[in-house]
């Protein structure tokens, strides 16, 4: 079974960039509407433990898309790159979605936009 996933990282959610969003109710809208099979919060995945995370995570074979929620698309390359590499995760499967400074209904929309674009 193919899945498709978003992860949202907030960036321990004290960055000011995400202050106009409320990120719990963008999960639930993008979980209730059924964008993605599956929606996660991380709080920092540029963090060791979000490695971790990543690594854990991408351990399940079954995902062949994977959206990331956060901050730049560049820094997000950058900073998972190891965790793909290590997990034999193809990071072309890997879709960043800058979401810094958005509301809770823009947020979800360029959500949509992305998983539309690279279903």
């Amino acid at each position: 079974m193919v899945k498709k996933g978003l992860i949202m990282c907030v960036c321990q959610g004290t960055c000011p960039s995400f202050k106009k969003m409320d990120i719990i109710d963008v999960l639930n809208r993008v979980r209730k509407e059924k964008i993605v099979d599956f929606v996660s919060l991380h709080p920092q995945l540029c963090a060791e433990d979000g490695d971790q995370y990543l690594r854990t995570l991408l351990a399940n074979k079954d995902i062949e898309r994977l959206y990331v929620a956060a901050c730049d698309p560049i820094m997000q390359q950058k900073m998972f790159r190891e965790s793909f590499e290590a997990i034999g995760f193809d990071k072309s499967k890997h879709e960043a979605i800058d979401i810094r400074n958005m509301t809770t209904e823009e947020a979800v929309s360029a959500i949509k936009e992305m998983v539309s674009k690279k279903p």
